[in-house]
């Protein structure tokens, strides 16, 4: 039987002694009440039932004297929490579930590891209550790693909840005069020299534990800053590396963390199969309707059970940001650079809802009337119920108005009732995506019976399709098997030829791949089973020197990796993240193996990047590999009059397996928000 322990953090207390540059740690207000109401709905039987005795709790508050008035025992200071973590550690079994949830200020130091990250190197850590004090140590992401890598070890189901930052100065000033705003970080390097007596580990082992994981990782870190990519474990961030996250006084008259007042709110009115991917949905359209530039960030096991130990079907359908007064429009997070456009129709579903198959079980239908580049207002044009029409509601693509993403179909079999019933099975089942060839459909697939007596589909150069297993016999029996297979090849086709709009503009990012051999044809890079290559992203722009932190130049990145089995999947950031941000001239490094599936000679892998400015996910791209069915959503069509019109509508999928390599990028116009592009990687014997 799986138990559940938790370890809760919460400093409000902060010993406000100047860092030399004369800045501190001021107090906080809220972090305390986020642990006690975390607590509170831990232990209320109706919901987890949590027993004391399950639960560490660390405090620091605000009382009547200079110090918290909780026994010393219990402050949040560096060498009490480390302990905190080895105890939770220590009562946890394979199997069970552990929760950690940490409510202060997190900060950034010169690193205490500058073989790892450099001489100019830095540290992000939580900051415990005394760390005015230069004798007082960070919880550093090094230790913070290791301590967490000693929970998956131990095959614990582990979620992690970070309610902090460790960058604080990007959006401060646009909350001055905000009635009880604070961020909680300091937006500094801390630059005291402080002692290294870590306590999570020897620094060798440390150290030989994160090089392990960053080998394992590709030498990333993710889009929250916090840790390297996580594996094993569900984590929530507060915000990304470069914002703020803030405290506010919801109520009214109280202060609670953005990330866990809007994470609690959800809890309270969700049915038993949230997942963490759900659960985010809702937290960030709640927490960007008052702080836009605050991003809470989910990575890892985002397809979890909040609380559960199964894993809920991932569908990745497009929440609701906002829903106005009238509840007669809605905003919905999906733009142009995911190939929306007026007159798209989304059938939206209320949060936690475990199947989004059916339209007819849908609390409303929207039509879209306003497209920007990464969100979209939608008129609501059918209401069945307005109970779950709120943020964070599910939705997903119905259909839009005529498209460019169809492609034509030649029928050229010799059998003529074998060839009526292929092209009444394409009129019939085609979805938009596939049509009989002609005027307005010129041929892009060919179908032909073989020499072997197969069904083959050919390019329109009457060259096979390669990789289209196992081979179909001509036969009356697999004819919808065969239109299913050409849906599938046209959508996978619409999302390779996503280009940018405007290929000659300056480019502000800059992709480069290096291989073992160095062998390219054409534009495709050549390489062989067991070799590696290199993919060096740069964000090309320059940071603002008024403003280092300046949001606006920060790059969103994402890649999806269409595959040799026609699957297409997004391969970084991998699990439940949706993009890694990259600095003003920062690179990032994506060291890929070249593999080759079993049973192949050859294999062609695309990667494609994208990179946006303002928070968007690209997963509804994801398809399944040939001849496996979605999960339970809607396939659509779409219109798309620019270089956007290969741009797929919405599909979710299961996440495919296999991960290859990728890139070669083209440039990015200033003026625009999103860019987009790929490289071709030819595997063979």
């Amino acid at each position: 039987m799986s138990d559940l322990f938790a370890l809760l953090i919460a400093i409000d207390n902060y010993f406000e002694t100047a860092l030399p540059d004369g800045t501190y740690y001021p107090r906080l207000g809220g972090c305390v009440r986020d642990v006690n109401h975390v607590y509170a709905f831990l232990t209320d039987k109706a919901r987890v039932g949590l027993a004391d005795d399950h639960i560490i709790r660390l405090s620091a508050s605000i009382g009547p004297g200079m110090e918290p008035p909780e026994p010393r025992s219990q402050w949040p200071t560096y060498a009490n929490m480390v302990a905190a973590f080895k105890q939770v550690t220590a009562m946890a079994r394979a199997g069970d579930q552990v929760y950690i949830h940490y409510s202060g200020h997190g900060g950034r130091t010169i690193t205490a590891y500058p073989d790892l990250k450099g001489p100019a190197g830095v540290d992000e850590a939580l900051a415990p209550l005394d760390i005015g004090d230069p004798a007082a140590q960070y919880l550093r992401d090094v230790e913070l790693h290791t301590l967490i890598q000693n929970l998956v070890a131990k095959d614990v189901v582990l979620t992690v909840v970070f309610d902090c930052c460790h960058s604080g100065g990007a959006t401060r000033a646009l909350l001055q005069g905000t009635n009880g705003a604070r961020a909680r970080g300091i937006g500094r390097v801390d630059t005291t020299v402080r002692p290294l007596q870590p306590l999570a580990g020897a620094p060798a082992d440390l150290a030989a534990a994160w090089n392990r994981t960053t080998a394992a990782t590709r030498s990333l870190k993710p889009a929250s800053g916090w840790l390297l990519e996580p594996t094993g474990y569900t984590f929530l961030a507060a915000c990304r590396a470069n914002e703020s996250s803030y405290e506010f006084p919801f109520s009214g008259t109280e202060s609670n963390g953005a990330l866990t007042y809007w994470m609690l709110d959800t809890l309270r009115g969700a049915g038993p199969n949230l997942s963490y991917k759900q659960l985010h949905d809702r937290v960030l359209a709640k927490v960007h309707s008052q702080f836009a530039l605050q991003t809470p960030m989910l990575q890892g096991e985002g397809d979890r059970r909040v609380f559960g130990l199964e894993r809920v079907r991932s569908q990745y359908a497009v929440p609701v940001l906002q829903v106005n007064a009238a509840r007669d429009s809605v905003q919905l997070n999906a733009g142009a650079v995911q190939g929306v456009r007026p007159g798209a129709r989304f059938a939206i579903y209320p949060l936690g809802s475990a199947d989004l198959s059916d339209p007819a079980a849908s609390i409303a239908e929207a039509e879209v009337t306003e497209v920007g580049e990464v969100d979209c207002f939608a008129r609501v044009v059918r209401v069945q119920s307005t109970v779950g029409l709120d943020a964070g509601a599910q939705a997903v693509l119905q259909a839009v108005t005529e498209i460019r993403l169809q492609r034509g179909v030649l029928v050229d079999i010799a059998d003529a009732s074998l060839q009526q019933a292929v092209m009444a099975e394409i009129q019939a089942n085609g979805k938009g995506f596939v049509a009989l060839a002609g005027p307005d459909a010129p041929v892009e697939f060919q179908v032909v019976v073989n020499a072997a007596g197969e069904f083959e589909i050919q390019d329109a150069g009457d060259q096979p399709i390669p990789n289209l297993r196992p081979g179909l016999a001509a036969a009356p029996v697999n004819v919808a098997r065969l239109v299913a297979r050409l849906v599938h090849l046209a959508k996978y086709r619409n999302v390779r030829e996503l280009d940018v709009p405007d290929p000659s503009a300056p480019q502000n990012l800059q992709l480069t791949l290096e291989t073992a051999g160095g062998a390219t044809e054409g534009r495709a890079h050549i390489m062989r089973p067991g070799e590696r290559a290199r993919l060096t992203i740069k964000n090309l722009q320059q940071p603002n020197p008024a403003d280092p932190n300046d949001p606006a130049r920060v790059l969103n990145i994402t890649v999806l990796g269409l595959n040799a089995d026609w699957s297409i999947e997004q391969a970084y950031p991998a699990e439940a993240g949706t993009f890694e941000p990259l600095d003003p001239g920062k690179s990032i490094e994506l060291p890929f193996p070249a593999e080759l599936g079993a049973g192949y000679s050859e294999e062609t892998t695309v990667f494609k990047v994208f990179g946006t400015r303002a928070t968007t996910q690209f997963r509804w791209l994801e398809l399944p590999p040939l001849d496996t069915p979605p999960p339970p959503q809607a396939a659509s069509r779409k219109d798309f009059d620019d270089p956007l019109a290969a741009l797929l509508a919405q599909f979710t999928a299961p996440v495919a397996t296999q991960r290859k390599l990728k890139f070669d990028l083209p440039a990015m116009p200033a003026e625009r928000k999103w860019t987009v592009g790929q490289v071709e990687v030819v595997v063979r014997e």
